[in-house]
């Protein structure tokens, strides 16, 4: 399983035949019977190029696109959702993160040995505890599409966008998070309790956050770019509303 979450990382476009032939070439003798049985458990789809970590389900409502040729400009635009694999010396568990599509910023995570819908709506709520986003894109997987989590969305007001089957493209910067994570942190360390697990991952996303320059953004940090977006737009909705009176008059 391991070895599969690393090739997977590398190359999420690999189905089962394609990974089947892959271990056997690094000398894993293992039939594509086994490969389906362990992308079932760990929730990668074979047919689809991008981790599902859960399917959809019929009596979940599934919601649309929103992002389609959508200029993202700001901060709190855009939140987006996703579930990972992350392995430990001996098990594994899951991890959720919530993340500013603008800024990149990680605004809440959470992990469970279980797909159950419970930790996806924890993580939810303490990300709203910062703000609300205008939008906010999953996939379409059974823990997003859950009542208990679109309902938190809708109380907050929130408009909900769900990826198109297998579309690796449609929430991309999670994707490019995880593979952060697993490269800079994940596949460098073994985890032999949970509780270890959790410390560590989030002082990676405490750094990720605070510390690490991206690129794009001229090598400032997710948390710089969030919170200078933040402070620019409220200065602004400061400045319509000190023209409203006069507008008014």
């Amino acid at each position: 399983m391991n070895l599969i979450d690393e090739e997977y990382t590398r190359h999420p476009f690999y189905g089962v035949p394609k990974m089947t032939a892959v271990l056997k070439r690094k000398g894993h003798w293992v039939n594509p019977k086994r490969i389906r049985r362990l992308y079932h458990l760990m929730g990668l789809e074979a047919i689809y190029p991008k981790p599902r970590l859960s399917k959809p389900s019929k009596e979940h409502r599934i919601y649309p696109y929103l992002l389609r040729r959508l200029s993202i400009n700001r901060p709190d635009q855009v939140w987006a959702a996703d579930i990972t694999y992350i392995r430990m010396k001996h098990g594994f568990i899951y991890l959720i993160a919530i993340m500013d599509w603008y800024s990149r910023y990680v605004l809440s995570f959470d992990f469970s040995i279980t797909l159950d819908s419970d930790f996806c709506v924890n993580a939810l709520q303490e990300a709203l505890e910062t703000g609300r986003p205008d939008i906010f894109n999953t996939d379409q997987g059974a823990q997003f599409t859950s009542h208990a989590f679109t309902q938190e969305l809708k109380n907050a007001d929130v408009k909900i966008s769900m990826d198109g089957r297998g579309r690796v493209i449609d929430n991309i910067f999670v994707e490019r998070l995880w593979r952060s994570l697993k490269y800079e942190k994940i596949y460098l360390s073994s985890y032999h309790t949970v509780s270890e697990a959790i410390e560590d991952i989030g002082r990676y996303f405490i750094y990720y956050n605070n510390e690490r320059p991206h690129q794009t953004f001229q090598y400032r940090t997710p948390a710089e770019v969030y919170f200078e977006g933040f402070l620019d737009r409220e200065a602004g909705l400061k400045a319509d509303s000190s023209l409203t009176p006069a507008v008014l008059h």
